[in-house]
């Protein structure tokens, strides 16, 4: 069987006889096998995938069948999926299964997609690389000596190696579009609210999201247009309502205000064969007759340490839970209630984790809770200030997805600075609460996948849709 690469082209296939359902989930399922050495997946529910198949067959025959019908998606391993293995990537929460169906997940069931599998990631969504999982790195399919970009490695690699149509991954600091930018395929974070976070195991509260991998604009703006919306569980979700993104791709008549940050492009950290190609689109879009301005954005040297300060301070206060009293792994080695919380979260988290908890706890401890945590949330609020001022100018902002392109194994593992200077050019549209794109943009000479970001105003990701799919067409 042929790789189909956007939905449409499957439900055309299933439409003319060619294929069907069930056919479909043995070709991924032939692929995750042929693949099992990059190590995208930690389960995969072969019988549950075959019975759900039929099922939706039977659903298209009889014309019941929902929106999905036809596509086959992976789930990132901090998603809840009900009666199903959930360990985020680490070894305390081993044996753990949830009892619900995350928001996300529920939705996209109910509109027919066919969940195949669990899929490895960074634990506890912490890394650009996708080596911090406890059960080993994922290794890009383009190149195995390279990784897939982190936290969402797996799900980015099962889509880029077809073993799955669409995944859902997570976006706190770039963990979508950073590994889509490492694999050559489409990865998008909505404004901050769109999706509910109910059944997505917390990192940093006020900077997580759900996020979605795909190898067309369709896929991804019919998918997002399925798990959006208000949820009773949620809190902090949006209330406002959800536009069908999958009929708003056209584009718009007036020409693109564009801007694009020269202290990006001319940043010494920049590969140079990335700066070419996004200088080369740029051009492009000039040539089409939109305007395309350079602007300046001092505040942009703050954003990256605002952001480890703030992501730590929550994540050590969110992985407070896991202390083995109530689920997961619990030491074996401790003598008394005090050495047993102190061994399990010693044996049962990964040296990134502990590393991000340690952080958390300094930043939040009261002699420096105003110099760091308190500084940092009002460096935040002027660089969110300082962005959506900009984005009344302009329709978008185009910057590099990434700084370099896929690095080795092992290359940065030994200095977590450098480590996390791969996330320099994503976690402002996360500080922002902003939807932010990662499409294709070409291969360096390796013949390794470049990305190119577009950053659009909150709740404009109609807007970001259509622009994506025009650039793309060129």
């Amino acid at each position: 069987m042929k790789a189909y690469s956007s939905l449409s082209e499957i439900k055309e296939a299933i439409k003319k006889g060619e294929t069907s359902c069930r056919e479909l989930v043995e070709f991924y399922l032939r692929n995750i096998e042929d693949n099992k050495h990059l190590n995208a997946f930690l389960d995969v529910y072969a019988g549950e995938a075959r019975e759900h198949a039929k099922q939706v067959d039977k659903k298209i025959a009889e014309g019941t069948a929902g929106k999905l019908a036809g596509m086959v998606i992976g789930l990132k391993d901090v998603l809840c999926h009900k009666d199903h293995g959930l360990q985020c990537g680490s070894n305390i929460l081993e044996g753990f299964k949830s009892q619900f169906n995350g928001t996300a997940v529920e939705r996209l069931i109910k509109e027919d997609a066919i969940v195949i599998g669990r899929q490895n990631c960074d634990e506890f969504a912490m890394g650009s690389s996708n080596e911090n999982s406890a059960f080993g790195p994922v290794l890009n399919a383009a190149d195995n000596s390279r990784v897939p970009g982190g936290s969402s490695g797996g799900s980015a690699v099962a889509v880029q190696a077809d073993m799955c149509l669409v995944s859902l991954g997570t976006d706190t600091g770039g963990s979508v579009r950073q590994p889509a930018a490492f694999c050559g395929i489409i990865g998008s974070k909505p404004t901050y609210g769109r999706i509910s976070r109910y059944g997505l195991v917390a990192y940093a509260s006020s900077f997580d999201s759900i996020g979605i991998f795909s190898k067309s604009i369709e896929d991804n703006a019919l998918t997002l247009e399925v798990i959006a919306g208000k949820d009773e569980f949620d809190s902090t979700v949006s209330q406002s309502e959800v536009p069908a993104y999958s009929q708003k791709l056209q584009k718009k008549d007036q020409p693109y205000r564009i801007a694009y940050f020269r202290n990006t492009l001319e940043g010494e950290g920049l590969n140079e064969e990335i700066k070419t190609s996004v200088e080369q689109k740029l051009q492009w879009l000039r040539d089409q007759g939109n305007t395309v301005e350079a602007v300046d954005f001092p505040l942009l040297d703050y954003v990256l340490p605002a952001y480890y300060i703030l992501t730590t301070a929550e994540a050590s206060s969110n992985l407070s839970r896991f202390d083995g009293v109530k689920y997961g792994y619990r030491s074996t080695n401790a003598v008394n209630l005090e050495t047993m919380y102190k061994k399990t979260r010693s044996e049962g988290f990964g040296t990134e984790v502990k590393r991000r908890i340690m952080l958390g706890t300094f930043v939040l401890s009261a002699s420096y809770y105003d110099a760091y945590y308190t500084k940092a949330q009002k460096v935040r609020r002027l660089i969110k200030d300082a962005t959506d001022e900009l984005l009344s100018s302009y329709d978008f902002i185009i910057m590099p997805t990434t700084p370099t392109t896929a690095f080795k194994l092992g290359e940065h593992t030994a200095d977590p600075l450098e480590m996390y200077l791969a996330d320099l050019y994503t976690v402002q549209a996360n500080l922002c609460g902003l939807p932010a794109i990662s499409i294709p943009n070409g291969k360096d000479s390796a013949g390794m996948p470049i990305g190119l970001q577009v950053v659009a105003s909150a709740f404009k990701e109609d807007e970001l849709f259509a622009f994506s799919k025009y650039m793309m067409e060129t």
